[in-house]
C-alpha cells in the first residue's frame, strides 16, 4: 500500500512557533515531526508517500525533496485552497493510485507498527481505524470498538470510547460521488459506521497528538531523555 501524510493544516494552536515554519517541520530533537512519520512508514514497508500541503508548503517540499534520502518515493499534492482531510485525500487519489491506502496525520508522534495494517476490500469494509487511549485534553474520546472489531460512534458505556489516532487505512470507495472541495473525512467515516463497514484496532503504545506548544515541549523532553521511538 501507498501512504498519505496529511500536512495541510494551518497550525493555529502552534501559532507562536508556526509563523514562518509549517507545523510538520517543527523539530523534536534533531528531526522534524514529519521526518519521524516518514521513517516509521519506511520501517513499516511503505515505499511511496503522498504529502498534501497548503500553508508554507514549499518549505515542506524543499526539506524532504523526492524522498530518496529516506529510501522512499515522495510526491506532493499542493492545495490552492485548504481542502481539509477528505477534500485533500480526494484530490490526491490519482497520485495514490491504489484502491486503498494508509492515511496518517503529520502532527502525531507514535511507535505504531505500520506493517501491521492490511488493505480493506471496499465492499465489506471501507475503513480501518487505529484508536488509542484518551488523552487528558480529549477525555471523552471519539469512537469505540465492539467485540467483533467494528467501530461505532456511540457506546452504551461512555468509558468505552477511545480516541481516533489519525492513523487509518481507507478505501477509495469511501469517497465515491464526492467532488474535490473542502470536506472533513469524519462525517464520511460516521456514515460508513452506520453501515457496519468500519473496523478498528487499539494501539496501546506511544502516541502523542503534538497539537500545542506545551505538548511539543513535553515530547521534546521525552526524546531528550532517550524515551520514545
Amino acid at each position: 500500500m501507498r501512504a498519505m501524510i496529511l500536512a495541510a493544516g494551518l497550525g493555529k494552536r502552534m501559532r507562536s512557533l508556526t509563523t514562518t515554519v509549517p507545523k510538520p517541520l517543527l523539530k523534536v530533537g534533531d528531526k522534524t515531526l514529519i521526518e519521524y512519520q516518514i521513517e516509521r512508514l519506511v520501517a513499516g514497508g511503505i515505499t511511496s508517500i503522498v504529502i498534501n500541503h497548503f500553508y508554507l508548503g514549499s518549505m515542506i517540499e524543499e526539506a524532504l525533496g523526492d524522498g530518496s534520502r529516506f529510501g522512499i518515493e515522495i510526491s506532493y499534492s499542493k492545495e490552492a485552497v485548504r481542502l481539509e482531510t477528505a477534500g485533500g485525500i480526494i484530490k490526491a487519489l490519482p497520485q495514490l493510485k491504489d484502491d486503498c491506502f494508509i492515511i496518517v496525520n503529520a502532527d502525531v508522534w507514535t511507535d505504531f507498527d505500520f506493517s501491521k495494517l492490511e488493505p480493506v476490500d471496499g465492499k465489506n469494509w471501507l475503513a480501518h481505524l487505529v484508536l488509542v487511549k484518551n488523552a487528558e485534553h480529549h477525555p471523552l474520546g471519539d469512537f469505540y470498538v465492539d467485540n467483533g472489531g467494528r467501530v461505532h460512534e456511540d457506546s452504551s458505556t461512555p468509558d468505552g470510547r477511545l480516541t481516533f489516532s489519525g492513523i487509518s487505512v481507507l478505501h477509495k470507495n469511501l469517497f465515491s460521488g464526492h467532488p474535490i472541495q473542502p470536506r472533513s473525512v469524519i462525517p464520511l467515516l460516521k456514515n460508513a459506521m452506520t453501515l457496519d463497514r468500519v473496523s478498528g484496532e487499539v494501539h496501546t503504545g506511544l502516541w502523542i497528538d503534538v497539537g500545542t506548544p506545551k505538548r511539543l515541549r513535553e515530547l521534546s523532553a521525552l526524546v531528550s531523555r532517550g524515551g520514545g521511538i
